[in-house]
């Protein structure tokens, strides 16, 4: 298991004035009109991947032969402070150089129509590096004698077995003993909540009352709550009491105190905390890195996680508060519409004119392809607008049937042929493909052509259609 990382709470301080800051940035607006932005962060931790660190080999067995691939554990860095060790639960897809991952639930990602899902929660808590006694594991799984690196493969691999279904087994006996283990006893676990979660993340309301409640989510014993950077005068984050909140605990209702007769406007609050990230949680790629490899977590040590949410508000008409959150088991984006007005609100999304009366709300799910990139606006009366965009990414890439794309970035090696000892830190290294001639065919090509450029032309996986 990761060992401690107290960063102290200068560490935590200074982390929050910091996101205060972004998220005033964001949210600085007039009257009605919102600015456009990412959709919003399910709340938890954000890494960068650092490489692969622990691991041994692997073979995958598929129709076009087989081919031998890095199976172990890979270290994030998280934002502000904080180690990550996770698992790769997509075997066909390679990872990006310093890829950016966010903690998502489930239902986020391509866990969230495998009935497997629990029983690789089971692996993480019942092998390395949670259990970090190799010679009980060894004894328990009757593999002989396990180091770090052969037991971070056996994990991986018996993980792969239920995340992508396919035929891989650990080069290594004792490894591959392990693996067998672990299939064999795997229970299904429930999944783990959320390191910091705010719900919602966005409310809205008349001036002169207390907008929320935004309940806090978090395996925290505390966080930290600060106010945007130059909110409205007069605004305040306060508890149920009326009182100023500079801290909260899981469960803790926080609420926008805005004045009587303030200007229309906007702003939002950040929530900070720093604990271990549940074992189990899953974490896929954002930005320019959202088709990069999903991971789950192994292993966290103590590390800085946030949240952020946002309150509008006005003295008079449609007020409301919109949210996108992806939906995997639907094939796209919910975006939910809430109006604390006293006017209806009407807006446009996706070509399709909805209205929301005041007091209710209303959730329309927009159809989103598989690894496609959106941006997803919503258009108000008095100039609202409001746009999300992401890449959805719930599938891996060798499911649905589908014959997994030739990785080219990938450096594994068919069996038999040259693996470079297993022991470099290539963050392809688990990118796999059963088309084991076509990526030799690739990799000449890449030496004559220079190599990088051809990563960005290839595709997660062939067949991608619309949900």
């Amino acid at each position: 298991m990761l060992s401690m990382k107290g960063r102290g709470a200068a560490r935590l301080a200074a982390a929050v004035v910091a996101s205060g800051l972004i998220a005033a940035g964001a949210i600085a607006t007039a009257g009605t009109a919102v600015a456009d932005e990412n959709t919003p962060a399910q709340g938890g931790a954000t890494a960068t991947l650092g490489g692969l660190k622990t691991f041994d080999q692997a073979v995958v067995h598929g129709e076009g032969g087989e081919q031998r691939i890095g199976a172990g554990l890979f270290e994030m860095s998280v934002d502000n402070g904080g180690t990550l060790q996770t698992y790769c639960i997509d075997i066909h897809n390679p990872t990006q150089q310093q890829a950016r991952y966010q903690e998502v639930p489930w239902s986020a990602s391509s866990l969230h129509n495998n009935t497997d899902a629990g029983k690789i929660r089971w692996i993480l808590q019942n092998s390395y590096p949670q259990v970090n006694d190799l010679a009980a594991l060894a004894t328990k799984a009757g593999a002989g004698n396990l180091t770090e690196k052969t037991a971070a493969a056996g994990t991986q691999v018996a993980i792969w077995r239920f995340s992508d279904h396919v035929k891989v087994d650990a080069l290594d006996p004792a490894a591959e003993k392990l693996a067998d283990y672990l299939e064999k006893n795997a229970k299904s676990v429930a999944e783990p909540k959320a390191s910091l979660k705010l719900d919602p993340s966005a409310v809205s309301g008349k001036s002169g009352s207390k907008l929320g409640p935004v309940t806090v989510h978090t395996n925290a014993d505390s966080a930290t709550v600060s106010p945007a950077a130059g909110a409205p005068a007069g605004v305040k984050v306060v508890g149920k009491d009326g009182k100023p909140v500079t801290s909260a605990t899981d469960g803790t209702q926080l609420f926008f105190d805005v004045p009587k007769g303030a200007a229309d406007g906007s702003t939002s609050l950040t929530v900070q905390a720093a604990t271990k990230v549940p074992v189990g949680r899953a974490f896929t790629g954002i930005g320019q890195h959202a088709k990069s490899q999903t991971q789950i977590l192994a292993g966290s040590s103590e590390s800085t996680v946030s949240a952020a949410a946002t309150a509008s508000w006005k003295k008079q008409g449609a007020i409301p508060a919109i949210t996108a959150d992806k939906n995997c088991a639907k094939g796209g984006v919910d975006v939910t519409a809430s109006n604390k007005g006293d006017e209806a609100f009407r807006f446009q999304l996706s070509g399709k004119d909805y209205e929301v009366a005041p007091g209710a709300s209303k959730t329309v799910t927009v159809p989103v392809a598989e690894d496609q990139a959106y941006e997803i606006t919503i258009k108000g009366a008095g100039g609202f607008k409001k746009t999300f965009t992401g890449v959805l990414d719930c599938k891996t890439a060798g499911s649905g049937g589908a014959k997994p794309t030739p990785q080219p970035s990938s450096p594994a090696a068919s069996v038999g042929g040259s693996t470079g000892g297993g022991h470099g830190t290539d963050l392809a290294e688990t990118g796999a493909s059963s088309s084991t001639p076509m990526i030799a065919g690739i990799a000449v090509g890449l030496v004559a052509v220079g190599g990088a450029a051809v990563f960005f032309l290839r595709k997660k996986k062939t067949g991608t259609q619309a949900q």
